[in-house]
């Protein structure tokens, strides 16, 4: 089982997410903005990574370049689970250093299916 931190400003989101990432099995570390995702990725060491783009203080994809351009966080998957859903968002994710980039809506069973598919479950 992994160690997920989500990082997620929109308080029902974080409970569905954790939710059923717990169900899975999973433990769940949480965050409310990017800033404060990059210092529990530093004190916690999570096995991987979700990451929402729109929040406050800092979006998702400025905390994943800070997280991938950091040694001590450079190697912890992340995946992008946001509402933008364009081609061109995708790109801008996978641009800014995420492993993987889901748009919301999507069934939880894909969201707990990339968590373990990016940890090596």
């Amino acid at each position: 089982m992994a160690r997920v931190l989500l990082v997620e400003d929109v308080p029902n989101n974080r409970e569905i997410y954790r939710t059923i990432l717990e169900h899975a099995g999973h433990t769940v570390v949480e965050a409310v903005n990017g800033a404060a995702g990059i210092e529990l990725a530093r004190s916690e060491s999570p096995d991987v990574i979700v990451m929402d783009v729109t929040m406050p203080l800092m979006d998702g994809l400025e905390a994943t370049r800070r997280l991938k351009a950091d040694r001590g966080t450079a190697g912890i998957p992340v995946l992008i689970l946001t509402a933008h859903a364009y081609d061109s968002d995708r790109e801008d994710a996978m641009r800014a250093g995420a492993d993987a980039y889901l748009a919301k809506p999507c069934p939880p069973r894909t969201v707990v299916q990339e968590v373990e598919r990016l940890v090596g479950a």
